[in-house]
């Protein structure tokens, strides 16, 4: 790859980590530069001009936040008034709305299709000018079906942003969903993720597949450290007859960090899986995670074994129940143990539905790297609840909540909550219209990473 083909500038802080590093990151950029012109490229050669151009759409978006804590800290709180101009364009060969805000990278079903959507963002703060920046968002997903057995897929997901809270940028992640970690202050950080996969299905349910993931995380603050994560996920999913079958699982992943021990870890996942009938299967699962660091860092693994039931109540109405216990065991280290649980109600959207909710309760461990603070092995509970609600076709109103209690390794103890609640009206088919307004924070036992933020954002998007 010759250099002035694909440039990305780092920051001073980054030039001295190792030259593998550094390729790791470029390579991950470049590989989106490309595969967009090759997706575009592709596309034109295949279809014809008019219906190329009727799915390619470009979109403002212009917001207009109020935020009484931009920098998130517990005393000295500074608010500000932040000014959002995002151009953007989207591409894509699946029906979708135009007035959709952001889709979801998930695999339709057509045999082949390209998603594409990029969006500039100009940010300019009313009182604390300094912080004035340029943001990019850019997403990528597109795959090819061979012979209806052997799907071909990449997806890119590029971000450039300040938020103190990242979006989750995992492949079918929800709208809205977030990572753990949060971000103190206003530092610049970006994030490309690069991940192609390999499906082959050799029966009506049964396939074998290879995912990779390369997860370069990078920020212009001195004290937030740079990661990259290389990971290959090899799996398979037997169905012996009609109602017993299997899934099995393994993951490597080779973690590099600026200034912390660099990481190998293995994760090995079985289920075995008995279904009653088509609405209700039951389940047992076991997982091993093992993480090895370089010196001084200490190893660990962790055992998790658990059951659970899945039911569908309806077409759009399921249900899962799933309860296991953990342990984690640490080299020379302490060592604990606890429940894990996942309890998850959903009611998903259907033509002429005018509600939709989820309800989640879950618990157990998390593994908490590349991302601020490489937070490491983590036991959490979680509440979740949300409901939207069409009042009439144009206009649709929702309310959100989070309780999440954290226990992190360093003993330090967090209670995370946000609650929020939203309102979207359909202008024309065109243009449309959002409020969100929420109130978050954190109750930790470290004082400095205590915060209350409330949080108003209004949003105009006109799409063609």
């Amino acid at each position: 790859m010759q250099r002035g083909k694909c440039k990305y500038q780092l920051n001073p802080k980054s030039q001295a980590m190792h030259s593998r590093h550094s390729l790791f990151r470029n390579f991950g950029l470049c590989v989106f530069h490309y595969s967009i012109y090759v997706a575009l490229f592709s596309s034109v050669a295949i279809a014809e001009a008019g219906d190329f151009l009727s799915k390619i759409h470009p979109y403002l978006l212009v917001q207009e936040e109020y935020n009484d804590n931009i920098y998130l800290t517990s005393t000295g709180k500074k608010s500000d008034f932040i000014t959002t101009i995002s151009p953007g364009i989207s591409f894509s060969t699946s029906a979708a709305t135009v007035t959709t805000p952001d889709q979801i990278l998930q695999t339709p079903a057509d045999p082949e299709g390209i998603n594409l959507d990029y969006r500039l963002g100009l940010v300019f703060y009313a009182n604390e000018g300094q912080n004035n920046y340029t943001s990019h968002l850019g997403a990528l997903n597109t795959w090819y079906t061979l012979s209806q057995k052997l799907r071909l897929r990449l997806t890119d997901y590029f971000i450039r942003s300040e938020l103190s809270k990242e979006p989750n940028y995992a492949t079918g992640g929800m709208y809205g969903q977030v990572i753990l970690d949060t971000q103190r202050g206003r530092s610049i950080y970006n994030r490309n993720v690069f991940e192609p996969s390999v499906d082959y299905q050799f029966g009506e349910n049964n396939h074998v597949f290879i995912n990779y993931r390369n997860n370069v995380f990078q920020s212009e603050n001195p004290f937030v450290e740079d990661s990259q994560e290389n990971y290959i996920n090899p799996g398979l999913s037997y169905w012996f007859n009609i109602r017993n079958g299997i899934s099995l699982e393994y993951g490597l992943t080779l973690g590099d960090f600026e200034r912390s021990s660099n990481l190998v870890g293995h994760i090995a996942k079985g289920r075995y899986t008995y279904r009653f009938n088509p609405r209700t299967s039951t389940f047992v699962e076991y997982t091993f995670q093992r993480f090895d660091f370089e010196p001084p860092s200490i190893d660990f693994e962790v055992n998790n074994t658990s059951i659970g039931i899945d039911h569908a109540f309806s077409p759009t109405l399921t249900g899962t129940m799933q309860v296991g216990y953990f342990w984690q065991n640490t080299q020379g280290g302490p060592s604990t143990d606890g429940f894990s649980f996942n309890f998850d109600v959903r009611l998903a959207e259907q033509p002429g539905a005018r509600t939709t909710f989820t309800l989640s309760f879950q618990g157990g461990y998390v593994m908490d790297y590349f991302t601020f603070g490489n937070l490491g092995f983590t036991k959490y509970h979680r509440a979740i609840a949300s409901i939207t609600h069409r009042l009439q076709p144009r206009m649709t109103v929702g309310i959100s909540g989070i309780l999440e209690r954290a226990e992190y390794a360093s003993d330090r103890k967090d209670w995370i909550y946000i609650a929020q609640g939203t309102a979207s009206f359909v202008l024309f088919r065109w243009l449309s219209l959002s409020l969100n307004a929420s109130h978050r924070g954190n109750d930790s036992t470290v004082d400095n990473a205590e915060y209350i933020e409330n949080r108003v954002l209004l949003s105009l998007r006109a799409t063609l």
